[in-house]
């Protein structure tokens, strides 16, 4: 254990001691992590939970809210000086603005803080006043907890694992080359390791593009700050037993083990550390309209994701969690106004069929964890269409390219969440029964009621489940 985390762990324990003692004299807080692969919806789910909190005429199946017991919910300044603020102010306008459009995704970690003044409940109600309930809401890529899997492999390691996950895709066909091409015992030349960098990075962009999830080095993808630093150029390499000092092997190993302690131990360390619920966002219908691959790598991913939660397998992890668990864990599927009303059956049981692994993880590690389908923000109203003397249940909405208004059906997903990952397993090249399709829409143009939070699809139950005990 090195200095900064024995600080940490030292800190943990005087901080649970302290805590012991002022929690009943102190405001409740509440930890939010929200994270999820790219195009998840964070950044649309933070800005229309805290609206919905502000404004709650729609949040009656959060319980606090339809028993009348939020009084008041507003923003404060964050606890952490150190992390940016979510720009909540900025993305509700992009929302909800006269020309409303999607705000710019989630690109690092981010912080804010939404108080709630609630009126007690049971039978000291009438002799207690109301108190101050703290939601601080951390927002973060989920690409950054696959990196924990890095944690336990060497360089050597990680390049194979990579390599062969690399060969079995023809979008990484040109990386490949490179990699594969190059003279790793060669002496490093700095301007050859950034030209491999970027042949690694084109392929995680366009692996990206094609749906795929397991996309590690997460901060290749999302470099903020340290975009250009040596602790972000390096790549994969064929193995090399006897690679000399100074070579490119070397080097590329050492920038590797940088960025483990570095990069990744800090983001564990000082932030997930310090979670209590957490929301795991996941754009399923995505992964569907991509094919039976890109399925079977989510649910490979989620299983990876969600690795996190469970602390025993990684002695680091364990170190600075000492013994603390994320009490909930929440799996929801994005973008359910894409689908008919009668279709969210089917999509929260392939949510909760997609992460089973993941939440099994999840439940042995103490957490209670539920499947959602949800829309943080909805973009569609719903109808129902003949075509050719069938009535197909569509949903409606301003198309993202061209603007106009259209009405589409996606297809019925099955009822059975096994007839979608059965062929994702065993690798099938489509779906037998036919494409799932799936349109971009844009956020509609609303005219909201005083005291209505934007139109969304279960957030409050959403709500309920993560915090509603806390209320």
């Amino acid at each position: 254990m090195n200095i900064g985390d024995f600080a940490h762990h030292l800190s943990r324990r005087v901080e649970g001691l302290t805590g012991a003692v002022t929690d009943p004299f102190r405001p409740t807080v509440i930890r939010l992590g929200v994270t999820g692969l790219a195009r998840a919806g964070k950044t649309v789910f933070i800005t229309s939970l805290v609206a919905n909190l502000t404004d709650r005429g729609r949040m009656s199946q959060l319980r606090a809210v339809g028993e009348g017991r939020i009084e008041a919910a507003y923003l404060q300044p964050q606890p952490d000086d150190t992390l940016p603020r979510f720009d909540y102010e900025a993305h509700r306008a992009a929302l909800l603005g006269d020309r409303p459009h999607w705000p710019e995704s989630t690109r690092a970690i981010s912080e804010l803080r939404l108080s709630l003044r609630v009126r007690p409940t049971g039978l000291l109600s009438g002799f207690q006043g109301t108190r101050t309930v703290h939601l601080d809401i951390v927002d973060y890529p989920g690409e950054w907890l696959l990196d924990l899997a890095l944690l336990d492999k060497s360089y050597a390691e990680w390049s194979r694992d990579t390599i062969e996950r690399l060969a079995g895709r023809p979008v990484a066909a040109d990386a490949l080359e490179a990699l594969k091409g190059e003279d790793a015992t060669a002496k490093l030349d700095e301007t050859r390791a950034q030209v491999l960098t970027r042949a690694f990075t084109g392929y995680l962009e366009a692996a990206r593009a094609e749906g795929y999830s397991d996309l590690t080095p997460g901060r290749f993808l999302l470099p903020g700050d340290l975009a250009g630093s040596p602790v972000l150029t390096f790549a994969p390499l064929p193995p090399q037993d006897d690679a000399p000092r100074k070579s490119l092997w070397r080097e590329f190993e050492r920038r590797f083990e940088a960025y483990k302690a570095r990069v990744v131990k800090p983001f564990f360390r000082d932030h997930f550390a310090r979670i209590d619920r957490q929301v795991v966002l996941v754009d399923a219908l995505g992964a569907i309209h991509k094919g039976p691959a890109a399925v079977e790598d989510l649910r490979r991913t989620m299983a990876d994701i969600l690795g996190a939660f469970r602390p025993g397998r990684n002695a680091f992890l364990s170190q600075i969690l000492m013994g603390k668990r994320v009490e909930k864990i929440l799996f929801a599927a994005t973008k359910a106004d894409h689908l008919h009303h009668t279709q969210h059956p089917s999509l929260a049981a392939l949510m909760q069929a997609l992460t089973r692994e993941a939440a099994d993880r999840a439940r042995f590690a103490g957490a209670e964890t539920q499947s959602m389908a949800i829309a943080a923000l909805r973009a569609t109203t719903e109808e129902t269409r003949e075509h050719h003397g069938q009535s197909l249940d569509c949903v409606r909405g301003t198309l993202l390219e061209t603007g106009k208004s259209a009405a589409f059906y996606p297809g019925d997903l099955p009822q059975d969440p096994q007839k979608l990952l059965g062929p994702a397993q065993e690798g099938a090249e489509g779906w037998l029964d036919g494409d799932y399709g799936i349109m971009s829409f844009a956020p509609a143009n609303l005219s909201l009621r005083p005291g209505d939070g934007p139109p969304h699809i279960r957030l409050d139950r959403a709500a309920q489940f993560l915090i509603g005990d806390k209320l």
